[in-house]
């Protein structure tokens, strides 16, 4: 059995007003020599939000359903939290957590899959935080969850609204596009992460909607136009629905445990303003968030890797 005396949330981070844009986005995109201009014209997409990406304030309000959920059901654990790219920052977490004392902590990713930025990229960021920590406490990352109830209950239910939020006469014709983001045909962990994808949209479609028609679509692709990444993209998606004739869709964000700026921007104002050019009625299923059920899942995690079933 491995016993844990501590918690750490693990997240991408983001901007908290329009100061901080900049130099978030400089921090993802460090070492890959994305031109300024580029920088800018994704930072717009921030100011639309008044320079405040909604992650934040997600992993906010998770640290503190994680919490009560332990201190509700045990075992009792401290919860820290810290982000990749923004404030609070992993290596300030690390040290927190050294200087209370923490020996070793079970690591909760606000990703939910396989594959190199989905996974592999926080466990390397997880280790340079604590190279910069001496005496730091040794930190294990918790299993990947794409297939469990916790993560895949609410997005159904999630389905279930945003086809109920359709008018009478759009809603039988509506398919589901699950959408993730792209990455590079060339990244390491591309295949594990589309099958994994892949089979939450299949078990969440039949959860919310058996028979209804669904496809694996992916959004906010980057980097050169002659790079290949995973495809079809969303707008491509939407536009052959409605050359098919569809008059509705419902677009779920599979590849998101919460709204980020991807889900904000590049879905609620990009992707819907497409559709309304196209004609088409387009309804967005909720993220998971901090749903009850999704904030018992580091409970559920360290329950089978401590061999602790309360």
């Amino acid at each position: 059995m491995t016993s844990y005396d501590a918690l750490l949330l693990v997240s991408f981070g983001g901007p908290e007003g329009p100061g901080d844009v900049i130099p978030f986005l400089e921090n993802v995109t460090r070492g890959r020599n994305v031109p300024r201009e580029r920088l800018a014209e994704v930072g717009e997409h921030y100011m639309l939000f008044g320079g405040v990406s909604p992650i934040n304030g997600f992993c906010r309000d998770l640290r503190a359903a994680v919490a009560a959920d332990l201190a509700a059901h045990g075992p009792e654990l401290p919860v820290y939290w810290g982000n990749r790219n923004w404030d609070p920052y992993l290596a300030d977490a690390v040290r927190r957590m050294r200087d209370d004392g923490v020996r070793r902590a079970a690591a909760f990713v606000t990703s939910a899959y396989s594959g190199y930025s989905a996974c592999d990229q926080y466990l390397e960021d997880i280790a340079r935080a604590r190279e910069q920590v001496p005496g730091a406490p040794e930190i294990d990352k918790l299993p990947v969850y794409w297939d469990r109830p916790g993560f895949l209950d609410p997005i159904a239910d999630g389905v279930r609204a945003a086809l109920a939020g359709l008018p009478d006469d759009l809603r039988g014709d509506a398919p589901l596009a699950f959408t993730a983001h792209s990455v590079p045909l060339a990244q390491p962990g591309r295949e594990t992460y589309a099958a994994e994808l892949a089979a939450a949209s299949a078990r969440v479609a039949e959860r919310a909607a058996p028979g209804r028609p669904w496809e694996l679509v992916y959004q906010s692709r980057s980097g050169p136009p002659a790079q290949p990444w995973l495809e079809p993209d969303i707008g491509e998606h939407l536009e052959k629905l409605a050359a098919a004739g569809h008059r509705a869709a419902v677009v779920v964000p599979i590849g998101f445990v919460s709204d980020h700026m991807e889900v904000r921007y590049d879905l609620d104002v990009e992707a819907a303003a497409l559709a309304g050019r196209l004609g088409l009625t387009l309804a967005r299923a909720a993220t998971p968030g901090a749903d009850p059920r999704f904030a018992a899942l580091p409970r559920t995690l360290l329950a089978e890797i401590t061999g602790d079933a309360r």
